[in-house]
């Protein structure tokens, strides 16, 4: 039987790194010069917030409290403030360092997606999530490839 106060230890471990995550598009958008990157990053923040959303509803049905707050301890937080000063190096720069942001998200999603304790339904739940996560991580590295085939 699955221990709910580490499926919801790590459920909401996932919501602050994902929280992280949605802060970290929002910034890249506000500071993006090209308005097709800015799109991209508008959108994935939002693909976050409903993930975020998701898991929240999942810790609520479990009778937990949510996370609602991201950590300034979370890996994907310290790389999103990266983005502030990789910003003077133009578009390349951010979307490398949105890049390395989704590693580190996408890490901790395949991690907690390994944890044997979890029921089935907070791994549906996670996985859920994961897929967002995952296309943004794929859709990231493409992006960031295709800088670099440029330069």
């Amino acid at each position: 039987m699955a221990n709910i106060e580490h499926e919801l230890h790590v459920v909401n471990s996932l919501i602050e790194t994902t929280i992280d995550s949605v802060d970290g598009y929002r910034e890249a958008a506000s500071d993006a010069q090209n308005p097709t990157l800015r799109t991209l990053f508008e959108r994935r923040a939002s693909e976050r917030q409903a993930a975020v959303a998701a898991l929240q509803a999942y810790v609520v049905s479990q009778g937990g409290k949510p996370e609602d707050d991201g950590t300034v301890l979370a890996g994907a937080h310290r790389v999103f403030v990266d983005l502030r000063a990789a910003l003077t190096k133009g578009d390349e720069a951010v979307v490398k360092e949105v890049e390395r942001g989704e590693d580190h998200i996408k890490h901790k999603y395949e991690e907690a997606l390994k944890d044997l304790e979890l029921s089935p339904a907070a791994r549906d739940a996670i996985d859920k999530a994961y897929a967002s996560v995952k296309q943004g991580h794929d859709e990231m590295s493409r992006l960031k490839h295709g800088f670099e085939a440029l330069g």
